[in-house]
């Protein structure tokens, strides 16, 4: 029996090119896997608009052709997470606040389900991005920790302040001391 060699199809290369591009847009993207099987057409441009808000992309994908891009991005494997219907939102940014619409989106509409996740270079099952949408975001972070590092300075320039100020209020009751005396 011969074996035939299939013939590369030029406008499947030219696709798995497309999400490649589309995958890599941004510098280093985060992205979640979902399955959108039994939304209405209305539910995923809904929560596209509310990903467009925090510049995320969500894009329904062919499995194969996703699978084959994250291999040449030399991503980790995440073949896992391309079964049956999916759809990725690719977060440019915080992944977080991503996570944190997909999973508040499937209170709205139960048929959209997260299956997992890459943030970073570690892939996350469905259960860890529960998880991970619960912590604070980046910019939360960030104020709590501008928060952390102004708490000393605000204290020693209240205590700095604090000597002047009670030399003040000394001087004042000694010269409202005297007044009264002197009435």
């Amino acid at each position: 029996m011969a074996i035939v060699a299939k013939k590369e199809q030029e406008y499947k290369i030219k696709a798995i090119g497309a999400l490649k591009e589309t995958f890599t847009a941004s510098q280093s993207p985060d992205y979640i896997f979902t399955d959108y099987r039994g939304l209405t057409v209305e539910q995923i441009t809904n929560l596209r608009d509310q990903l467009r808000g925090k510049e995320a992309h969500y894009k329904v994908v062919k499995n194969n052709f996703a699978r084959l891009a994250f291999e040449e991005l030399k991503a980790p494997d995440v073949s896992n997470y391309l079964v049956g219907p999916t759809a990725v939102a690719i977060a440019p940014r915080d992944s977080n606040e991503v996570a944190k619409i997909l999973l508040a989106f499937t209170k709205e509409a139960p048929a959209l389900k997260v299956k997992g996740g890459l943030v970073g270079n570690t892939v996350y099952t469905d259960k860890q991005m529960e998880a991970f949408s619960k912590l604070p975001g980046r910019l939360e972070l960030i104020s709590m920790l501008m928060s952390v590092m102004n708490g000393p300075a605000r204290n020693l320039a209240a205590a700095l302040n604090d000597i002047p100020s009670r030399l003040v209020r000394t001087v004042k009751a000694v010269a409202d001391k005297k007044a009264e005396g002197a009435a």
